[in-house]
Formats: C-alpha cells, structure tokens, sequence
C-alpha cells in the first residue's frame, strides 16, 4: 500500500466494488460530473472497467483510496492514459460523500505524485477538470500543478456546456514536501 499522511492507495478488493458502486456511480450527478461520457447505471455484478480492476491494462492503474486510521474505504483514484513512451499520465480520483472537505483530496494528489514520479518514473503528470470543480483544482495546484489552459464549453453535462481546466505537473518541478 501506498501511504500518504491521511489516506492510503491499496488495490481494488472485492467488497470495495458495492460501496464504490453505490455511493460514487450510482449518483447522477456526480458521475455525470466526472466522467467523459453520459451517466448511465452499473448493474451489480458489472465487469465495468470503473469497479473491476484488469491487471494486464498497461494504460491504466486504479486504487482503491482507504484512510490510514481505521482502513474504512473513502474513495478512488486512477492513472489513465499512461504513455510509456513519453512517461506521461493523466491522474483522476473521487471522494465518497462522506469523505469530501476533510482534506482527503490533497494527500490523494500527493500520493500520486509520490507514484507517478518515484515509483513509475513520469516525467509529466496531467489532470482535466471542470472549471467549477474548486476541490480538486486546490487539490492539484497545492501539490504543485499549474493551470496550463482551459478547454472552453467542451465538456457536455447534465444540458450544459462547461469549461475544462488541463493542469500539468512536471518531474523537475514536484516538491514531495507540499
């Protein structure tokens, strides 16, 4: 397991799926909020590549997000769109309700960054986000990402168009201390 100072990055187990399902998928909103595509139901039981972990996917690593005191389950946080060749990757993660403003999200990054950059080797790190997404841009900008651009009205949710901000973070310039 990957430790942060409040939160820990461990593999996806089985009875993480039902909670993960219920209380991050199965919400309308947020999942019409936090992925690229429409919001539609996962059935229990699904081999939906959000819950079930493929180990031989070379562009993707999931963790489960757990806290350090007590192991309870508060969220999940994915690597996507890993190039080994430019040893990039993109980084995303959600929050159980109940775990959101506890400062969960910001170790979340930081343990990522720690993954991406010493375990993995990355020499770029990036993160897409809504631009009304206020958690997760001072998330990314405490650990050192920069606001590198915004997509304008090119994200389709809920019968609006919104604004996508692109975060980036390179090797060279992550400080492990943030």
């Amino acid at each position: 397991m990957l430790t942060g100072g409040k939160v820990g990055l461990r593999a996806r187990h089985e009875d993480d799926i039902p909670i993960l399902r219920t209380e991050l998928y199965d919400d309308v909103v947020n999942g019409s909020r936090s992925e690229a595509g429409p919001w539609k139901p996962i059935t229990p039981g699904s081999k939906d590549p959000r819950l079930v972990v493929d180990d031989t996917k070379e562009t993707s690593v999931q963790f489960s997000v757990v806290e350090l005191e007590g192991g309870s389950l508060v969220g999940a946080a994915t690597f996507w769109g890993i190039d080994t060749h430019n040893r990039a990757a993109h980084i995303g993660l959600g929050l159980l309700p109940a775990a959101r403003g506890k400062g969960y999200g910001k170790d979340v990054v930081a343990t990522l960054c720690h993954y991406g950059f010493v375990v993995r080797g990355f020499h770029r790190m990036q993160i897409e986000t809504l631009a009304d997404n206020v958690a997760m841009l001072r998330a990314a900008e405490s650990n050192g990402f920069v606001r590198e651009g915004v997509l304008r009205s090119s994200a389709w949710v809920l019968g609006e168009f919104l604004d996508e901000v692109v975060l980036g973070l390179l090797a060279k310039d992550w400080n492990p201390k943030t």
